[in-house]
């Protein structure tokens, strides 16, 4: 059974920075598109950042130069560093996970089968 538990989310100020962590079990990890993505009050749900298979990345255009996601494979941990944060940064962010997505398709941000309870973060000005 995949499980992802998030992590790391908070209130901080604007310019402030946030380490998401998202820890995974029940698969493969190396083997896995990730992502985080997320969904502020009143909006639908946007891709963020997403890793894929082969190490590739994808940002969203508003969170690019000031985001950066990673991942260590040994500890099946999937990181989003949030840097510069914006009060429209404000939302839950969520992990997901899936593992038929090849890169092509990981790097369109579409999702996954599999997803974490999210974790809030807020940014006030």
């Amino acid at each position: 059974q995949v499980q992802l538990v998030e992590s790391g989310g908070g209130s901080v100020q604007a310019g402030g920075s946030l380490r998401l962590s998202c820890v995974a079990s029940g698969y493969t990890y190396s083997r896995y598109c990730m992502g985080w993505f997320r969904q502020a009050p009143g909006k639908e749900r946007e891709g963020v950042a997403v890793i894929a298979t082969d190490g590739s990345t994808n940002y969203a255009d508003s969170v690019k130069g000031r985001f950066t996601i990673s991942k260590d494979n040994a500890a099946n941990t999937l990181y989003l560093q949030m840097n510069s944060l914006k009060p429209e940064d404000t939302a839950i962010y969520y992990c997901a996970a899936d593992s038929l997505y090849r890169p092509s398709r990981c790097l369109r941000m579409e999702g996954g089968r599999f997803w974490g309870q999210g974790t809030q973060v807020t940014v006030s000005s």
